[in-house]
């Protein structure tokens, strides 16, 4: 049995015909952070919604914890422990947020997920009874994120969640990640600020047109050089903190 919690082995995937992820191998040790960086449509998204059962692949295997779940569905992936946070939000708008928290927490436990909620992101106590789609962009990424608090996931799958939000409020949400940190859960982090990423992680995955191109430790990245190779800019005097990734669709 694999001590992974998350493991990607040999992973094809893609839509239709159109192939965008070639043989990946990618491992999150339990109780870590792993970083997936690399240029607009090399395929990052693909890979956690491949992990997620999004997207079934034609090579390779998932395991989640050790278990071969590369046939299951993402409900059942998400029963094993699998939390997906994906890009653009993911709440439901039409419910008010203490029902978003209520309803992507533990069944039975209403009042401690609406406290762990508020705990760790404050700025939602006063809106409980708002609509969720009539909270500000920074706001519902909060919410988003509350279900990572509430469900204590094994595995979580972050995919851009700074995205579109003010410095201010990325911010926040970088001081909620590395508390979901210390919680134990394994981190699969997709985020297009580089430095904020590299300062988190344990890890480093780069992946250059679906296929994995670097894996070490950030220590043993060169940071200029992967925002000349991949991101095709050139880093500033400030260094690669500065810089965001854009998002991509896939």
């Amino acid at each position: 049995m694999s001590g992974l919690a998350l493991e990607l082995t040999g992973v094809t995937a893609g839509y239709g015909t159109t192939t965008v992820l070639r043989d990946v191998d990618l491992a999150v040790p339990p109780g870590k952070v792993v970083a997936l960086l690399g240029a607009n449509g090399a395929g990052k998204t693909t890979v956690l919604k491949t992990a997620a059962g999004l997207i079934r692949p034609s090579a390779g295997r998932i395991r989640l914890g050790g278990a071969d779940v590369t046939a299951r569905t993402p409900y059942q992936r998400s029963h094993r422990g699998l939390c997906l946070v994906p890009e653009g939000r993911g709440v439901f708008p039409n419910l008010t947020v203490r029902e978003n928290i209520v309803l992507l927490g533990p069944q039975g436990s209403a009042r401690d997920s609406i406290e762990k909620a508020l705990t760790v992101f404050p700025a939602l106590r006063g809106r409980l009874g708002h609509r969720a789609g009539d909270l500000s962009g920074g706001q519902q990424q909060m919410l988003a994120l509350s279900r990572c608090f509430t469900g204590k996931p094994d595995v979580v799958l972050l995919d851009e969640v700074s995205m579109g939000l003010a410095p201010i409020v990325v911010d926040q949400i970088f001081e909620a990640l590395h508390a979901l940190a210390r919680t134990g859960a394994a981190l699969l982090l997709v985020e297009q600020y580089i430095g904020k990423a590299l300062e988190l992680a344990d890890h480093v995955y780069l992946l250059d047109r679906g296929a994995i191109s670097f894996s070490g430790s950030p220590a043993q990245l060169d940071e200029d050089e992967l925002v000349r190779r991949y991101l095709h800019v050139e880093p500033d005097a400030d260094g690669p903190a500065d810089i965001i990734i854009s998002g991509e669709q896939r």
